[in-house]
């Protein structure tokens, strides 16, 4: 089994709070690591319809039979149930009471929101980073990772990765969504998908999405919240702090696991990846990926912006790190250009804080070049 980097954080707050809300993508790992850290508890899940409906219609007597020392499991299938277990907890505040886990941030984190604030700790686990899954002396081949990308029930199972995107979409993203949402025509949506693929890495353009789909601004709105909610895409923010300058205020679109980009692009090989004309945009999501699962494995917020002015300078990636930001561009290649400096030194020269500039790309060297951090793929986190 392998061990994930969160676990110490997760093991950390149980001794803190008297609730952990372990939340993330279907399929990331949050039942096993729930059951691994805490092998001694109690265990229910609310996909099973008995459960569900016990816990619906009478709560009370439910959490009597599961009152502590439990992982209750898809909670969000019954949400309310964070209210009763509000009382039980304000009544005998021990920590480490429940560890609960849900799929979708959208109905969960409302409730946490009424009921448990102050009383739960919330962890946010995605699919495998690279530290987890491949050894550093790893024979490794990019394409093949990118293309492969990290649900752990690829690795557990030792499953054909596009086939088992394709299940996924199929089995949980499908029905989890149209559960969520009234989604008359499934072929529009499927199509809003890939489309959404396409874009990966890229400005979001809502009118162009829109269009392309054949749906309203307000339908194509409203399911990129229900992706992001169920930790399937991100939108990340333009860094606007300490720039005298007219910037792009649109967000850019990036999946969080490029295996499930390739399947949605029609990607089945890494010998079709590494051909691929959005390869690069697959690769700056990977960077992306492995940023935002360095921050949320150290249960840290978000951090991640890009910059763009009108003027057409963009930087990929911007780390906010308070003090100062670190700049990064992202390139697939292996080999280094000097032209690839030149908007993190443009950035740096408009900039009244401190920067630091990084740069990734697809070789396997670290180095320093004109005042630039060179850093493989293989070694892609936040400091």
């Amino acid at each position: 089994m392998i061990k994930r980097d969160i676990a110490y954080k997760v093991l950390e707050f149980s001794k803190q709070y008297p609730v952990i809300t372990i939340t993330g993508p279907r399929q990331s790992g949050k039942t096993t690591l729930s059951k691994m850290l805490f092998n001694d508890y109690q265990y229910v899940s609310l996909e099973n319809l008995d459960n569900r409906e016990f816990a619906e219609n009478d709560p009370v007597g439910f959490l009597d039979l599961y009152s502590s020392g439990v992982i209750i499991d898809e909670i969000q299938r019954v949400p309310d149930l964070t209210s009763y277990i509000q009382t039980i907890v304000d009544k005998n505040n021990t920590p480490g009471m429940f560890v609960l886990t849900g799929s979708q941030q959208f109905e969960l984190m409302d409730k946490l929101s009424q009921s448990l604030a102050g009383r739960t700790a919330i962890i946010r686990l995605l699919p495998f980073s690279m530290s987890e899954v491949y050894k550093k002396n790893d024979n490794l081949n990019l394409d093949s990772v990118l293309s492969t990308g990290f649900y752990p029930r690829i690795f557990d199972k030792g499953l054909d990765p596009y086939n088992a995107m394709e299940f996924y979409v199929n089995t949980y993203i499908e029905r989890d969504l149209r559960r969520l949402i009234n989604i008359k025509d499934l072929s529009k949506f499927q199509t809003f998908l890939k489309l959404c693929a396409g874009r990966t890495g890229q400005i979001l353009n809502m009118s162009s999405l829109s269009n392309e789909c054949g749906v309203s601004h307000n339908t194509v709105s409203g399911w990129l919240t229900i992706l992001e909610a169920s930790y399937l895409i991100k939108r990340v923010k333009p860094f606007y702090k300490n720039f005298n300058k007219r910037l792009v205020k649109a967000p850019k679109l990036f999946f969080i696991d490029t295996g499930l980009v390739c399947y949605l692009l029609g990607i089945n090989s890494p010998q079709h990846l590494q051909m691929h004309p959005l390869r690069g945009a697959v690769f700056e999501t990977f960077v992306f990926s492995e940023l935002l699962k360095s921050n949320f494995n150290r249960a840290m917020p978000d951090n991640i912006y890009y910059f763009r002015d009108r003027k057409g300078h963009e930087v990929d990636l911007i780390l906010d790190n308070g003090v100062n930001i670190t700049g990064i561009e992202v390139k697939s290649g292996k080999t280094i250009s000097s032209s690839f400096f030149k908007n993190l030194k443009y950035l740096s020269d408009i900039s009244d804080i401190s920067i630091k500039n990084r740069l990734i790309y697809g070789g396997n060297k670290n180095y320093i070049r004109e005042n630039v951090e060179i850093v493989s793929w293989r070694n892609v986190k936040q400091e």
